[in-house]
């Protein structure tokens, strides 16, 4: 594939076991799917660690578990997980839950719209572990463009759902540009918008990722067996 594409793989995201037969949960199933979409060509992985009844979780001990069982798999895999307020909704109690994290991730994500977005950046900073500002709408973009954490971050995502457009995209797009900030951008969608997006940070140049996160159909609307058929058939995409 073309060396400037860039495509990183979201292989659950908050979605549940009875959504889709392959969606990993455990963390021997998100180690062997983060293989097998390194194997098919996604360049990073992000995962929501989860609980035994397959809820997002933020506790230490089963990041731990699921980043353990990934790194020990796909060893040099860049790895990254989420902080996502609907896992723990408490802005102080998410923030104490996070520090205590012993075995850390390569990146996280942050997502710039929620309560206690830039305190919870400083503090993975502050651990070494990488940010990636999500960026959800015009005012999130406004706010992560005038903090100084933007000069800081790992990757800037523009994540748009269901309904986001290429118009929309775009207009987030310069904003998170006139920051400045050297972090690469990266543009996805959700459901409808997963594939429309995915071709439009394409031909923007940007970065873009893929998995059962973001949609459970292959781009002819089929269901997807799995991550690593949506890694490939991105690829496909992208490289025509």
């Amino acid at each position: 594939m073309p060396a400037q594409i860039y495509v990183k793989a979201c292989i659950n995201g908050a979605r549940t076991p009875d959504q889709h037969p392959n969606l990993p949960v455990s963390p021997d199933q998100l180690a062997a799917e983060a293989l097998a979409v390194h194997r098919a060509g996604a360049k990073a992985v992000h995962l929501h660690p989860k609980d035994a009844d397959g809820a997002d979780s933020l506790q230490p001990e089963v990041v731990a578990a699921a980043v353990t069982a990934v790194r020990h798999t796909v060893p040099g895999l860049p790895l990254g997980v989420t902080t996502g307020y609907w896992a723990l909704r408490n802005e102080r109690e998410r923030l104490r839950t996070v520090e205590a994290w012993t075995v850390l991730p390569d990146f996280a994500s942050v997502n710039w719209h929620e309560p206690g977005s830039e305190d919870l950046a400083r503090l993975l900073l502050g651990k070494g572990v990488g940010v990636e500002a999500g960026i959800f709408d015009a005012d999130a973009a406004a706010s992560w463009a005038a903090s100084d954490i933007a000069e800081h971050c790992l990757r800037v995502m523009i994540e748009l759902q269901g309904d986001g457009d290429a118009a929309t995209a775009d207009v987030l797009l310069s904003t998170v540009r006139s920051a400045g900030s050297p972090a690469p951008v990266l543009l996805h969608g959700l459901d409808e918008s997963c594939w429309p997006l995915l071709e439009h940070a394409g031909r923007r140049g940007v970065q873009t990722r893929i998995g059962l996160e973001d949609t459970l159909h292959l781009p002819d609307g089929s269901l997807a067996p799995d991550n690593a058929a949506l890694v490939s058939a991105a690829l496909e995409l992208l490289s025509r």
